[in-house]
Order: C-alpha cells, then sequence, then structure tokens
C-alpha cells in the first residue's frame, strides 16, 4: 500500500514477547477471549466446538461476542499457520494478523482489507474498525507486556447511542 485508501488499511504494534505467546493470544478461544473479546466460539469443518485452548483452522467458522456490544461477529478462518499468521473474514471485510519476531519483540501487522468503497462502509468499517483496532492492539500489548486490561468491562456502555464512537475503551 503506498497511499492510505478506502478498501484498506494496516495498523501496527511492538509487542515485548514471542510470536508463540502471540499466536496463541490470537488462534485459541482462552486466548482471545483473555484480552479482546468476552466468548469466541470456533466449530470446525465437521461440526465440532474448538476447545479453549485449541488452535483454529483454516475452514473453521467462528461466532465473537463483545464486550459492550449486542451484535455478534461471525466469520471465517481463512488461514491459520500454526506460527505466525492468521486470516479471517470480517464484517464484509477480511483481516490478517501477521507476526514477526526480532530480538523477543514481535511486531503485530494488522491488515485489513477489501473493505466495500460504499459511504456506510467508509464511516463503519474502514473509520469504525480502524479506531477499534487501533485502541484493541495497545490493550494486547497492555495485557502482554504488563497484565492490564483497558477495556471496559464492568460498565454498560451502551447506554448512549453513539457508545461505539465515542468510547475508546469499549
Amino acid at each position: 500500500m503506498k497511499k492510505l485508501q478506502w478498501n484498506s488499511f494496516i495498523k501496527k504494534i511492538y509487542i515485548h514477547t514471542t510470536t508463540n505467546k502471540l499466536y496463541d493470544l490470537w488462534a485459541t478461544p482462552r486466548g482471545i477471549t483473555s484480552w479482546f473479546l468476552q466468548h469466541a466460539e470456533y466449530v470446525n469443518q465437521e461440526g465440532k466446538i474448538r476447545e479453549p485452548q485449541e488452535h483454529i483452522q483454516k475452514g473453521d467458522i467462528y461466532t465473537w461476542q463483545w464486550h459492550n456490544w449486542d451484535i455478534n461477529a461471525k466469520g471465517d478462518v481463512l488461514e491459520a499457520n500454526g506460527k505466525d499468521y492468521i486470516e479471517i473474514s470480517f464484517e464484509s471485510s477480511k483481516v490478517s494478523i501477521q507476526l514477526e519476531e526480532k530480538n523477543n519483540i514481535t511486531i503485530v501487522t494488522l491488515t485489513q482489507f477489501e473493505i466495500p468503497e460504499d459511504e456506510e462502509s467508509k464511516l463503519q468499517i474502514h473509520y469504525g474498525c480502524s479506531n477499534g483496532w487501533t485502541f484493541w492492539l495497545a490493550n494486547l500489548k497492555a495485557y502482554v507486556e504488563h497484565g492490564v486490561l483497558l477495556n471496559e468491562t464492568e460498565i454498560n456502555l451502551q447506554e448512549n447511542e453513539l457508545s461505539g464512537y465515542e468510547f475508546v475503551n469499549m
């Protein structure tokens, strides 16, 4: 990507840990619910629900339940190589997570792409998800490096219809 565009964006962050630890935090139900989601369910191609510590696989179908959000996200695991790359369908686009380790520091590169370019998608997916992923990557770093979560799990932030656009810790 040479310039900013509406159909994709990239977010990067350095985290002081290994790719193995970060992969587990992204690629297992237990991991992803420790810092990101209230609940995550992955169903394999045989229709079995993955165990909390079990790695997701290409072909799995996921259902994510957010903290402070009534809408569940559903999609497909498009790639999961078991070490440093995951790609999923997300909203009406795709998200990839690439992990690259150097000297026990890992750069996490999140790319959201194939975003439709209609006005609603520009606001809700490009703008909304770009802001959201910025927070969630910072939350992941705080969790891994300092053992704290920045997202709100006790106060109901949904009372304001614009809460998803105004609160930074949804």
